[in-house]
This record gives structure tokens, C-alpha cells and sequence, in this order.
């Protein structure tokens, strides 16, 4: 974009995408995404390799099976990244309900596998699925659909989307999931924020938000624990604050540079779920400050894209999906880091791409396939009155060198 006026009245020279950018495949999200997940192969293997060998006889267990998933979602985000964003509009109300119904099912006998006291998983025969992986993006495509047909800046709107997105939270939390409940929050208030709800509704909904936290802390014994072990972990070294304290141990041994690819002392048995949860710490520990930062600026670059892409979508569905899936991408890995960092209580979040887990990886690729669709098709520099109402584009650039004037 160049001004090449001065004052009030100003002429700006877009160089509209159609013509410049229009198709092209968006190279820093594909490479920040199949890196991700690479990363996350590589360090799986280091962080499981040992317990993997001990427990199941076979160090490349989970390794198999992160494969697997991975050459599935890179499947996926290939196929969806040429599905035109309106036909995954026509799907989205079907969409949402099989996410419903999926979470319903794990509490059915048989097909709902139940661990650690919680029941997140649907045993398929061959393999399982978590469905809370793939049930919280269909939920940020119905409240993108709610929002594109509706007037945001009227509660009847806020209203809608809080019962879209209070369903699946609720079921979430009957599993119980609260780590991915809490997550869901934060997006649907990010979206309600986007979407263009009033300030005062959102304050508004805050008190009754953190009142319900707290109430769930307070009736389950388990998680007033972690709470108290996240506080002062060594009060109970060798129960609730033992995670906790070998993640310091972990990030602390680590230093700047780590103490060597596949060196890591936590990963035999001393840091649970490892190759899971807290894979963050052992990729600390082995190359440093550094590594960390690498994968940090990775899911950075992931979130700039992401809003790129949203700012320039074609219509407002479009910008909505794109940056709620932006926002969950980004809320997981940053709630992952402060839990590994000690920075929030612990809780079992995997972070995206990295961590091991089949349903995780192919839904978060195939996240990142929507987003190239709606990149493929997005027209920057839209004036605000280029829509109306339902989002519907008035206006196209038609010259890659046409002029437009702004007032």
C-alpha cells in the first residue's frame, strides 16, 4: 500500500490479490505447520522412546502411531485447503451436531474409553478418537455461521453464541475435561469480541465465567489440589507438585542451548506423560532456551498468519472461521506453556502439533487446510461498506493496478 496524497483527502494504490495473490498457496503456514509437527515427531520419539520400550516393548510406539496421524492430517489439510469455504459453510450446522454427538458417546458403555477418571476417547476397533479435538473447531465454524447472519452488537446475538458454545463446554465438562472447557471459553470470547459484541455484554458475562470456574474448583477435591500443589509444589513433592517440580527440573537443567538432542535424564520415568502433555519441558531440556524459542516463534508466525488471512477474507464467515481457529490454536499453545512453565495450575493440554496424540495432530492440520482455503480466496484491502449485512462482497477488484481513492 502506498499514500500518495497528504491531508484529508488521500489516494492509495492497492495491488488487490485477485490479480497478485489470488490462489497462491500461503507458504509460511504450511511450513510452520508441517515444521510443528516434524518437531514434534523428532521429540516424541526422544521423550517416549525409553518408558515406550519398558511399558510396551516397542520404542517407537508412539512414533508409529504420531506417523500415522501425521501423513492423515497432512491428507486432510491438502483436500481441505481446495474445498471452497462456502461449501464447508452448507456443512457447518451438520458439522456442529456430529461434534455433539460424538462427545455424547464416550459416556456410552464399550465405545467410550474412560482413563486417569476421565472419559474423552471413542474406541473405533482399530484406533480411537478424541472428539473434543475436533468438536471444539466445529464449534468455531457454527459461532463463525451465528455471527455472520446476526447483529453482534444486540445480546440476542451474544446469546446465541453462548448456547452454541455452552453445549459442547458442557459435555466437555462432564467428561471431565476442564482444560479444554477453559480454552473453549476463551474463544468464544475472543469470537464474541471479533464478531463485534459490545464491551459492556462481555464484562458483563465475566462474573458469571469466573464464578463458574471457581465453583469447579471448589466441587471437585482433585482439582482444589492441583490448585494448592501449583502454588508451593513442594508442600507435596512426591504427589500433586511431582509433575510440576520435574518440569522445573527439566526447563531448568536445560539452560540456553539444552544438553543435547536425545539426552534427556526426565524422560526415564521421572516427568509423566512426557511425550504428551509436557513435551515442551523435555524439548527445554534437551536444546535450551533456544529450542523453545524456535517453537515459540513457529506458533508465532502460525498466529500472524492466521490473523493475515482472517483481515482479508472475502466475507465475514470467513474472517470469523479464520480467526477463531487462529484463537484456538493460539490460546492451547499458550495455556500449554504456562502450564509446563508453572505459570498456570497443571492440567492435561496437549500442545498443537507437537504433542503426541493421533486426533489432535489431523485436527489441527486440518485446521490449517481451511485456513489456506480461505487464504486462496481472500481480496485485501475491503472497505467496510464493500458489505452488506450478510456479509456479501458488493465490490471485486478486477486490475491488479487499479486505483482506489479513500476519503
Amino acid at each position: 500500500m502506498r499514500d500518495t496524497g497528504i491531508g484529508a483527502n488521500r489516494a492509495f494504490v492497492f495491488k488487490p490479490l485477485a490479480a497478485k495473490d489470488g490462489g497462491r498457496v500461503d507458504i509460511p503456514l504450511i511450513a510452520a505447520s508441517v515444521l510443528l509437527s516434524l518437531l514434534g515427531l523428532l521429540f516424541i520419539y526422544s521423550a517416549s522412546s525409553y518408558s515406550a520400550n519398558v511399558q510396551m516393548g516397542d520404542p517407537f510406539h508412539y512414533v508409529k502411531t504420531q506417523g500415522i496421524a501425521l501423513a492423515l492430517g497432512l491428507f486432510a489439510m491438502i483436500g481441505l485447503s481446495y474445498v471452497n469455504i462456502n461449501s464447508l459453510k452448507k456443512a457447518t450446522v451438520p458439522l456442529y451436531l456430529v461434534g455433539l454427538v460424538l462427545l455424547g458417546m464416550v459416556f456410552l458403555p464399550v465405545i467410550g474409553v474412560e482413563s486417569y477418571g476421565a472419559k474423552r476417547w471413542l474406541n473405533l476397533g482399530f484406533f480411537t478418537i478424541q472428539p473434543s479435538e475436533y468438536a471444539k473447531f466445529f464449534m468455531v465454524m457454527f459461532i463463525a455461521y451465528i455471527a455472520s447472519r446476526t447483529d453482534m452488537s444486540k445480546f440476542r446475538g451474544v446469546l446465541a453464541v453462548l448456547l452454541a458454545g455452552g453445549a459442547v463446554c458442557v459435555l466437555l465438562m462432564l467428561e471431565p475435561n476442564m482444560s479444554i472447557t477453559m480454552c473453549s471459553v476463551a474463544v468464544i470470547f475472543i469470537m464474541l469480541f471479533i464478531s463485534g459484541a459490545r464491551i459492556k455484554h462481555l464484562l458483563f458475562l465475566v462474573i458469571p465465567v469466573v464464578a463458574g470456574a471457581v465453583l469447579l474448583v471448589l466441587i471437585e477435591p482433585y482439582r482444589m489440589q492441583r490448585l494448592l500443589a501449583f502454588l508451593d509444589p513442594w508442600k507435596s513433592p512426591l504427589e500433586e507438585g511431582y509433575q510440576l517440580i520435574q518440569s522445573y527440573y527439566a526447563l531448568g537443567s536445560g539452560g540456553l542451548f539444552g544438553v543435547g538432542l536425545f539426552a534427556s535424564r526426565q524422560k526415564y520415568l521421572f516427568l509423566p506423560f512426557a511425550e504428551s502433555d509436557f513435551i515442551l519441558s523435555v524439548i527445554g531440556e534437551e536444546t535450551g532456551l533456544a529450542g523453545v524459542a524456535l517453537v515459540m516463534a513457529l506458533f508465532m508466525l502460525i498466529t500472524v498468519r492466521g490473523i493475515k488471512i482472517a483481515k482479508q477474507a472475502q466475507d465475514r464467515f470467513s474472517c470469523y472461521v479464520a480467526a477463531g481457529i487462529t484463537a484456538v490454536t493460539t490460546v492451547q499453545a499458550l495455556l500449554n506453556v504456562a502450564v509446563v512453565c508453572g505459570a498456570v495450575p497443571p492440567t492435561g493440554l496437549p500442545l498443537p502439533f507437537v504433542s503426541a496424540g493421533g486426533s489432535s495432530l489431523v485436527a489441527y492440520l486440518g485446521a490449517m487446510g481451511v485456513l489456506l482455503s480461505i487464504s486462496r480466496n481472500r481480496l485485501p484491502f475491503v472497505r467496510t461498506d464493500t458489505f452488506e449485512s450478510d456479509g456479501t462482497l458488493l465490490k471485486t477488484f478486477k486490475h491488479h493496478k487499479r486505483k482506489i481513492s479513500i476519503r
